[in-house]
């Protein structure tokens, strides 16, 4: 793990990069900012976490790393270990974990829970959609305090590398480490969605997504096929993460349009929860 410090004092806030190693946008955007040589109001830290799986271009080594938290400094993997000494590193600061995702081209944010400082933090971030992830953050680093996770484009891009780092500076922007004269990105009224189940993959060889991430799948429309089957939706839903091969048991999520950054109300009325619905789906 690398650990750098821009400015004099005690950090409060932190920027994390390469938590998977297969996702070179955030390590990027922290050598981005230390190559600036930044005039800093207040410091910060830069981190690039799971160097090791950086060097070898894979997710992670022996552990899904964004799986491993807490982590235990005597954990039988390199990423159980490595949760421990994050945690311990970044203990006491709002922090920005950086990503890419297969599922989606423009960024956007996701948080444990929409309270005051996902707010404040995500109102000056030029994303295009919030998702809590309450309930699905067992073993991630966004279930700690302060934490806020960037989805910044599709892994391994040129797009991802320059959202991660225009939303890094937003991000210092905002809790004042840089000077700026941002102001919160209202006039998008950005969505906020919640996870509400996860969507199983089937056994097979070949998979196929037919709906797009934040877009409305109605009951009853096909959304992915299995080998050529179709999976048709038992009820309404909004696609998040989604993707054909983006995570190896699972499609990805369904969820709920909840609200607007800026409070209002969804633009379509809510649905009962998937959670609430009788369990299973399609095949």
């Amino acid at each position: 793990m690398r650990v750098e410090t821009l400015g004099e004092g005690e950090p409060e806030v932190a920027i994390v990069g390469g938590i998977h190693g297969d996702e070179p946008c955030g390590p990027r955007a922290v050598e981005a900012l230390l190559d600036a040589d930044f005039d800093v109001e207040r410091p910060v830290k830069l981190i690039i976490a799971n160097e090791r799986a950086l060097e070898a271009g894979v997710r992670y080594v022996e552990e899904d790393l964004n799986r491993a938290f807490p982590g235990d400094p005597d954990a039988d993997t390199h990423e159980g270990r490595l949760a421990h000494d994050l945690l311990t590193e970044i203990r006491g600061c709002e922090i920005l974990s950086l990503h890419s995702t297969q599922s989606y081209a423009a960024p956007f944010a996701l948080v444990d829970e929409m309270d005051g400082h996902a707010r404040s933090v995500c109102s000056y971030l030029s994303v295009e959609a919030v998702v809590e992830t309450a309930g699905y953050s067992t073993g991630r680093l966004i279930a700690y305090p302060d934490v806020v996770e960037l989805e910044c484009g599709i892994q391994r891009s040129a797009a991802a590398t320059e959202n991660a780092k225009r939303l890094a500076r937003e991000f210092l922007v905002a809790r004042g480490v840089l000077a700026g004269s941002e102001q919160p990105h209202r006039d998008h009224r950005l969505p906020v969605f919640r996870m509400e189940r996860q969507i199983p993959k089937p056994d097979g060889e070949e998979y196929e997504v037919f709906v797009d991430n934040f877009e409305r799948v109605a009951e009853g429309e096909r959304f992915a096929a299995v080998d050529g089957e179709a999976l048709h939706a038992e009820f309404p839903f909004y696609p998040i993460l989604l993707s054909a091969y983006g995570y190896e048991n699972e499609f990805g999520y369904a969820g709920d349009l909840v609200g607007r950054l800026d409070g209002e109300e969804p633009a379509v009325p809510a649905r009962e929860s998937a959670s609430a619905r009788a369990d299973g789906r399609s095949h």
